[in-house]
């Protein structure tokens, strides 16, 4: 058995070596160039690396959700993009949409796609107070889980900035209820294979390798990457701290196969899953 979440990555932006709050200007400029130059250099294997939200979407809510929202003379922020792979399902319900991302080479990549209604902006979201053009409707998919947890903040700020006064955002995040209910299914099937808990490897839980206060705050480590996962009630909090109001509380969920190589066939219901939020600005 072997998780195989942790050996490529479902969340499409991480903020590699965070470790403090406290940060000159210059430690700001090296840590924002280690992000950028991170996803730059993931370049082209971009698909084959980064997990494909829209494709394992099991009961396809991301869809969903866009349709409700969905008006040709709406305009769209896709805040954190990537490279474009949710272009083709924003791109024919909106109008024009702004799709912004921290990787220039991310951004090269999503202009290929040749979307007339989409324009691209390289921009750092974890900033504080950026400016951003209002919007109708605002996508962001598994980017606001840096383990510098107040640029999480920044961000859901910057989000409900954004926003015009009746408009919506959908915010898809990592669940920490889902990261520790997938390690419980693990424990279990080598129960069911007659090996007990104290015998596993470690290794198959490496994605807990972080310190107590580190696991109480949801960073697990993805890819060896330290990655924010959230509660529920923690997301509640959050959201209404940044002046966002949650009118959506949903799961993105995802087949047992994105968690582990071959899993067994008796493994169903419950899946693993994103939080989806829904929200508004307060």
């Amino acid at each position: 058995m072997e998780r195989i979440s942790n050996s490529y990555t479902r969340h499409n932006q991480s903020l590699i070596n965070e470790t403090t709050n406290n940060y000159s200007f210059q430690t700001i400029i090296v840590r924002y160039m280690n992000e950028q130059s991170h996803w730059d250099g993931i370049g082209n294997n971009y698909n084959n690396e980064i997990f494909d939200v829209f494709k394992s979407d099991l009961k396809t809510k991301l869809r969903f959700y866009f349709s409700k929202h969905s008006g040709k003379r709406k305009s769209v922020i896709d805040f954190g993009c990537g490279n474009g792979k949710s272009f083709s399902y924003l791109s024919p319900l909106f109008g024009k949409i702004l799709a912004i991302d921290i990787s220039q080479e991310l951004l090269n990549q999503a202009e290929q796609r040749h979307f007339q209604n989409i324009s691209l902006m390289q921009m750092d979201l974890s900033k504080r107070n950026i400016r951003l053009p209002a919007c109708d409707f605002l996508f962001c998919c598994n980017v606001v889980m840096l383990p510098a947890l107040e640029k999480n903040v920044s961000m859901l700020k910057n989000i409900a900035r954004a926003l015009r006064k009746k408009a919506s955002a959908v915010v898809v995040l990592p669940s920490l209820e889902s990261a520790l209910f997938s390690s419980w299914r693990l424990i279990d099937w080598y129960i069911r294979e007659g090996v007990k808990p104290e015998k596993i490897s470690s290794d198959e839980l490496h994605c807990f390798k972080g310190s107590k206060t580190d696991i109480i705050r949801g960073i697990l480590y993805i890819d060896n990457v330290p990655t924010k996962h959230y509660l529920a009630s923690e997301l509640e909090l959050l959201f209404t701290q940044a002046g966002l109001k949650i009118s959506a509380l949903d799961k993105v969920e995802y087949k047992w196969n994105t968690e582990f190589q071959s899993p067994p066939l008796w493994m169903k219901a419950p899946f693993p899953w994103d939080w989806l939020v829904e929200c508004k600005r307060s």
